[in-house]
């Protein structure tokens, strides 16, 4: 008789070893692809060791984006990853880090929950660990979670969450629990070969830790020869299986095809006991790339934005680039452009006159905000595609109020808190707030659309949920006025009035959103928004080219008709 109770699930854990940003993320989100496209359910959760409770208030610099869920909780960007491979939105559960751990703890200690005990790292903070590693198991939606331990194994602030995952192998049992550790094989350019002791040294260490991968997975520049996975496997108590090629990609979408190749999914499979004879439906995911690899035209978008020196702080605009770029069969060339560059007009004119689009980047604080209004005004005029996304948008309303509404002073309480002509204000519900760790207005937020608007043909319909992270508003003050001036504003938060969308009249393609599209955009189903600024600049790139055609066709008759004169 089949069980009737919830199912029951087991755990991948992957570690990463010999250096940071090896790619533990999209082994895991690759992995679980895979065993999604064998028809299992599937979620991943991330652990981060630093101590802030979110990356909320971390610098962009520092860590790259924040990465927002449906729930409003403010998470690591690999949760970016996961939802754009798996197709599946996240939520708070799937990531802790060591600063909501230590403050779950802090705050059941000072409420007497431990009796008067000692509290300590084992087996208080292990144990806060292994509750949080197990929340969504215990629910009975996933029949595998799938694990990613940050940092690497040897840091300080890995031990508690090693030491977890060593306790639980121990108390799950052995066919419901698997390590992947993901290390580095680098390959000496003077030797001309490949070395396996970083490899070695990371597992011994992680051994010390009381922990014995299951799988190793060897981040490589050149393929692995089958001695040298015969020599890992010996040295590092694993099956010569067990070794795994993890070598560099043209795209990350490609990974999942590498893992299958080297049976990443079935030697999971087989370790955690699980019988599933399906094959990896992966037809979808190879048209994409498909499309991808062989397009059939480009375009050049520029992103203006203030933390465009390290392009993981906009991962998820770069990325949803991409998913729009496959949709429409064309390559979307990303030129990065630092706002504060953009300051002088007339090199404003000079950095964006060859583009076929330009999209102003969210951000905060008052730096790069003048060429980012600058960059507005560039494309309004001369009619090239424009996408603001929150504060671009914010850009945007102060953009026409100076130039076309002649409201000169116009500006946004976050940079100038005593201007006259607020166009961009804080939020009613921000004004009493004085933390500054998750209290933006987060999550997902219906917008309701104004019909035969742009944004409605976009969406196809008049009613959509998008998520959020911002202070100022819209200012309804002058509403009228700026729908008087042809600035139309076309989607509505129906329960605060809050604009979400704003449109220019006449303007080939002009949006900007208070929201952020991007969050949303996975390689199964890229943002229509991105899909149709894409089609748009295409448009545009094509005109251009013709008109260019043209004129050099005009050019060469005249000179002609010259010489027969």
């Amino acid at each position: 008789m089949a069980a009737t109770g919830p199912k029951s699930a087991k755990y991948i854990f992957v570690t990463g070893g010999v250096t940071s940003s090896l790619g533990k993320g999209i082994i895991a989100s690759s992995l679980a692809k895979l065993l999604q496209a064998r028809g299992l359910t599937v979620t991943i959760q991330k652990f981060d060791p630093y101590i802030n409770i979110d990356p909320g208030t971390l610098n962009p610099y520092e860590h790259g984006e924040c990465y927002v869920t449906d729930d409003g909780a403010e998470t690591d960007l690999d949760l970016g990853h996961y939802e754009r491979f798996l197709n599946r939105p996240t939520s708070q559960a799937n990531n802790i880090t060591t600063g909501r751990i230590y403050n779950n703890v802090i705050t059941r200690e000072r409420r007497g929950d431990f009796l008067g005990k000692t509290v300590q790292v084992v087996p208080h903070i292990t144990d806060e660990i292994k509750r949080n590693i197990k929340l969504l198991g215990e629910t009975g939606d996933y029949d595998i979670v799938i694990t990613e331990i940050g940092g690497c194994v040897g840091d300080i602030e890995s031990l508690p969450f090693v030491e977890a995952v060593r306790q639980l192998k121990f108390e799950l049992g052995e066919k419901d629990t698997l390590v992947i550790h993901l290390t580095l094989v680098p390959y000496l350019q003077s030797a001309g070969e490949l070395k396996t002791k970083p490899t070695q040294h990371s597992v011994r260490m992680l051994l010390e830790n009381g922990v014995q991968p299951d799988i190793i997975a060897c981040r490589t520049e050149h393929p692995l020869p089958q001695d040298i996975r015969r020599k890992i496997a010996q040295f590092c108590n694993v099956q010569v299986s067990s070794v795994i090629e993890a070598i560099d990609a043209e795209t990350i979408y490609d990974v999942p095809l590498l893992m299958q190749k080297e049976r990443l999914d079935q030697r999971a499979l087989y370790m955690l006991d699980l019988y599933n004879d399906k094959d990896a439906d992966l037809d979808a995911w190879k048209a994409f790339l498909g499309r991808l690899k062989n397009p059939g035209d480009t375009v050049k978008i520029g992103l203006v934005g203030k933390y465009v020196e390290l392009h993981d702080a906009y991962k998820s605009i770069a990325e949803s680039f991409i998913h729009a770029g496959a949709a429409n069969e064309c390559k979307v060339q990303l030129e990065w452009i630092q706002s504060e560059t953009l300051v002088d007009e007339h090199h404003c004119a000079e950095v964006l006159s060859g583009l076929d689009g330009v999209l102003v980047a969210p951000g905060f604080g008052e730096r790069g905000i003048e060429g980012k209004i600058n960059a507005v005004r560039f494309v309004r005029e001369r009619g090239i595609p424009f996408l603001g996304i929150c504060l671009g948008m914010q850009m945007a309303v102060i953009e026409y109020a100076r130039n076309v509404m002649g409201i000169q002073d116009a500006h946004s309480t976050e940079m100038e808190p005593h201007t006259a002509n607020p166009v961009i204000s804080m939020m009613e519900a921000q004004k009493s707030v004085t933390d500054k760790g998750g209290t933006m207005r987060l999550g997902s937020y219906t917008c309701k659309l104004k019909r035969d608007s742009m944004a409605h043909h976009i969406y196809g319909k008049t009613t959509i949920n998008e998520r959020h992270r911002h202070r100022y508003e819209f200012n309804n003050d002058y509403l009228d006025a700026f729908e008087k001036a042809g600035f139309k504003p076309t989607g509505i938060n129906p329960d605060t009035g809050l604009v979400e969308i704003v449109e220019l009249k006449g303007h080939p393609w002009y949006v900007g959103v208070q929201f952020h599209p991007e969050l949303k955009s996975t390689v199964m189903n890229p943002h229509p928004l991105f899909v149709q600024f894409v089609k748009a600049a295409l448009t545009f790139s094509q005109k251009k080219r013709e008109a260019e055609s043209t004129s050099d066709m005009s050019t060469a008759r005249v000179e002609t008709a010259e010489v027969v004169d």
